[in-house]
């Protein structure tokens, strides 16, 4: 019988839960890495007894931890992070120049074809590869060496790169999306890269239509459609049927259009989630939690929230903490700030409470089990 393995990273460690495809039922494994904070955990698409998990601390930095057996049991792989070439600098906050610095791995995106390939994004913003399983990483420097580059700066939570999306059909195509610099793409496996930025407007910046400088929180794509992307702005819902070459509003008639997350129907590529908050200084929606999904690819939002708590309620959706599984019924999954992890098994019609009372939610991602 099919099932699913949920892995969440959280500010003190790694848990992973585990259901048949009725999903009614959940086994919860954990803490692993107790204390660390779990920035992206994410399992291979070819792989499903290889999972990735990005441990960081303060303390002793940053460590990847690669399982073959499903989770039980883990292997501290390589850690080595060097920017190639010349350094240089990026802008600060307030306009000075600061030096490119490796900090954490943000995010972590193995491959659809190759189980020893993965890819990682970090702070500050820049790309890495490795084709051994995380053994060994090497720069993908044609993005932070790029003529944009020097003027690229740090959103609110640092200058990290947070999504990295593979085009399954074009070889060698490779989306970013960077915080807060805007989404970057390469047609040539990452030799030289273009921003992708036409469309957004953003008028927290000197220039509202610049090239560059929009804070992008998350972008998603359905694998069936890669030419149509999604997008959660600083402010805005937005759609590229492009490839990124252009952008448009979608956020219709959505509460707010400030978020975090936004991810795709498993088997509906016009099916589109997202969870808005209230705005960049309060991140919550006046004591309740709902779910926005529009079937439509934009535009007309329905509120899901059977089963989700609409009183007292003043928890964050954080940019990777939104994820589907590929069962007949998509489930759909989301961890909080707050500890909850909520599951939906029928699109997100109605939600559940799997596990409370986690630490605070960094990132949630399914692999559906044979």
């Amino acid at each position: 019988m099919a099932g699913v393995r949920v892995l969440a990273g959280t500010r003190k460690g790694a848990f992973i839960l585990d259901s048949d495809e009725r999903r009614r039922s959940w086994r919860v494994a954990g803490p692993y890495f107790s204390g660390w904070e779990i920035y992206h955990i994410k399992g291979s698409p070819v792989n499903p007894d290889r999972i990735y998990a990005s441990q960081s601390s303060s303390w002793f930095g940053q460590h990847i931890q690669r399982s073959d057996d499903g989770g039980d049991t883990w292997t501290l792989v390589g850690n080595e992070f060097k920017y190639d070439g010349v350094p240089g600098v990026h802008q600060w906050y307030d306009g000075t120049l600061r030096p490119w610095e490796f900090k954490r791995v943000w995010h972590l995106e193995p491959s659809y074809s190759d189980p020893e390939e993965v890819y990682a994004g970090t702070e500050d913003a820049a790309l890495f590869r490795s084709r051994d399983g995380g053994e060994t990483w090497s720069e993908v420097a044609g993005l932070r060496m790029s003529d944009t580059g020097p003027s690229w700066q740090p959103g609110a939570g640092g200058m990290c790169l947070h999504s990295v999306i593979l085009d399954p059909r074009e070889q060698g195509r490779i989306f970013v999306a960077i915080s807060a610099a805007g989404v970057f793409r390469t047609d040539d496996d990452g030799a030289t890269w273009r921003p992708t930025n036409s469309g957004l407007v953003s008028s927290y910046i000197p220039d509202p239509n610049a090239e560059v400088g929009h804070c992008v929180h998350k972008i998603a794509m359905h694998r069936s459609r890669p030419e149509v992307l999604f997008m959660q702005k600083h402010w805005d819902v937005m759609r590229s049927d492009d490839a990124g070459d252009s952008w448009y509003e979608i956020s219709g008639n959505l509460p707010t259009d400030f978020g975090f997350v936004i991810d795709v129907h498993a088997h509906e590529s016009d099916t589109v989630y997202v969870i808005p908050i209230k705005s960049d200084f309060e991140h919550f929606v006046d004591g309740s939690l709902t779910v926005y999904r529009s079937r439509g690819g934009g535009h007309e939002w329905e509120a899901l929230s059977k089963g989700l708590p609409q009183e007292n309620c003043y928890v964050n959706v954080l940019r990777d903490a939104l994820a589907v599984d590929s069962l007949e019924s998509c489930g759909v999954y989301f961890g909080t700030s707050g500890g909850q992890i909520y599951v939906s098994s029928d699109s997100g019609d109605s939600w559940e409470a799997v596990v409370r009372d986690l630490p605070p939610v960094l990132s949630v991602e399914v692999q559906t089990l044979p």
